[in-house]
């Protein structure tokens, strides 16, 4: 049987764009069992946008699941965001796991936003400045939150497991990027919270010029689901089966 993962990141709504993608994603059965949200789902991270979103993702036919983004920061009221979201009925993670029923399976999906700092070669180490540190040290506590969130999964009967973030895991999806702004767009901790505790898919956003396919160094299939790459309102990928 195959699972079918909608998903799709960096949407940015707000009030302008209220219904832009509702119609498409009222259609979301006829070809996914369920719908991923790789952050960056507002402008600036006010409630108003966040109500906006809401609106957007309300009594869809399939479950939604999302991870907040940088921007989803900006205001600083992360905890706003989330509790209008959740009232929608998404299922907004952080260091968090949750399972879908799904006709092809139970789908097991650990969630974090994630951080920057570089990948292997040229990262940010955790020596020097406290400010320093703590930027590294921000990056090592998502990736061991993913991590664990992971291995909760372990126990849950999964049929497939999917690692979702909005920083990128690998330098493979940022092809197209600025390679000096390589590190604020993801870290290697991620990749390696996703190849030691398993995983059959990585899903991402935030790199807008980026590239949808990459690979961790342990197999584990990438997908930068950014909207300016993507280009549509979701990709469709396939789990099990074919």
């Amino acid at each position: 049987m195959t699972i079918r993962v909608a998903a799709v990141g960096d949407i940015h709504m707000g009030p302008d764009s209220e219904g832009l993608l509702r119609p498409v994603f009222e259609t979301l059965s006829d070809c996914a069992d369920l719908l991923l949200l790789a952050g960056d789902l507002t402008r600036h991270g006010t409630p108003q946008e966040a109500r906006v979103v809401a609106r957007e993702v309300r009594d869809l036919p399939v479950p939604v699941v999302a991870v907040l983004g940088n921007h989803d920061h900006h205001d600083e009221r992360p905890e706003e965001v989330t509790a209008i979201l959740r009232d929608a009925g998404v299922s907004v993670l952080e260091g968090e796991a949750t399972v879908v029923e799904c006709a092809g399976g139970r789908l097991g999906i650990a969630g974090t936003k994630g951080f920057g700092g570089g990948f292997v070669g040229r990262s940010a180490g955790e020596f020097g400045e406290p400010v320093m540190k703590e930027f590294v040290r921000t990056t090592r506590r998502s990736a061991d939150s993913l991590y664990a969130a992971l291995k909760e999964l372990d126990q849950r009967d999964c049929a497939a497991r999917v690692a979702l973030t909005h920083f990128s895991p690998v330098a493979d999806t940022l092809a197209g990027e600025p390679p000096e702004i390589h590190p604020f767009l993801g870290s290697y901790l991620l990749a390696e919270a996703i190849d030691t505790a398993g995983a059959d898919l990585a899903v991402h956003g935030h790199a807008h010029l980026g590239t949808e396919h990459g690979m961790t160094a342990g197999g584990v299939r990438v997908r930068n689901v950014a909207q300016p790459v993507i280009r549509r309102a979701f990709n469709v990928y396939r789990l099990g089966g074919d």
